[in-house]
């Protein structure tokens, strides 16, 4: 059942990447679409979920910040105050009753994220540090847009997302992680070409 919720996280953020590169190739530049906010959002949360439920700190610490992020990017594409007011403040909060739930019912322990039996220290370093550098592409992303007061993805966020990805898969590999291992492959495949399209549109712009 929590490989099920992995996979089921990583199929989302899996889909999200393909509609996001099916509409880039299609329109011979990088776009955006408001689906692959929205299939963030619903993959991030559970990804955190997964997380929780492996003791894995790696995972969380990069869930706990780009769910809210996600969600600022579909307030920039103008599709947040479209949702029913009482679904937005449900998304908002849920992930901290979440928190506080666990807690208040010793549901969890917070030293059992640091002192995981099946995770040496040198390894929750490496995975700590992608998944930083992975997370960090949206922090890039969010001042990004802010400025350009658009919800967009720049050649940062792609050469980031290459680098995290690249480490977080050969954390994947010591782990023996399937759920990671899936998605970041074809992650990288992706990261690539998104970065090839953003080369050729330069190299357009400079001809013209």
């Amino acid at each position: 059942m929590v490989y099920a919720i992995g996979f089921i996280a990583q199929i989302l953020f899996s889909s999200r990447m393909v509609v996001q590169w099916v509409i880039s190739e299609k329109n011979k530049k990088v776009l955006t679409p408001r689906l692959f906010w929205q299939l963030s959002l619903l993959a991030s949360f559970l990804l955190f979920v997964y997380g929780w439920l492996r003791d894995d700190f790696a995972i969380m610490l990069g869930q706990a910040i780009t769910y809210f992020i996600y969600i600022r990017n579909i307030q920039l594409q103008g599709e947040w105050k479209k949702l029913p007011k009482a679904f937005r403040v449900f998304l908002w909060i849920f992930p901290i009753m979440i928190i506080v739930y666990g807690y208040n019912n010793n549901s969890y322990d917070l030293r059992n994220f640091f002192q995981n039996e099946n995770i040496p220290t040198w390894l929750l370093l490496l995975g700590s540090i992608a998944q930083v550098i992975f997370t960090f592409r949206f922090v890039y992303q969010w001042i990004y847009s802010e400025k350009k007061k658009t919800s967009s993805l720049p050649f940062g966020f792609w050469f980031l997302s290459l680098v995290g990805a690249s480490l977080i898969l050969t954390y994947a590999i010591f782990r023996k992680d399937p759920v990671l291992f899936a998605g970041h492959t074809l992650g990288m495949i992706v990261y690539l070409r998104n970065l090839f399209i953003l080369k050729n549109e330069v190299h357009d712009v400079v001809e013209k």
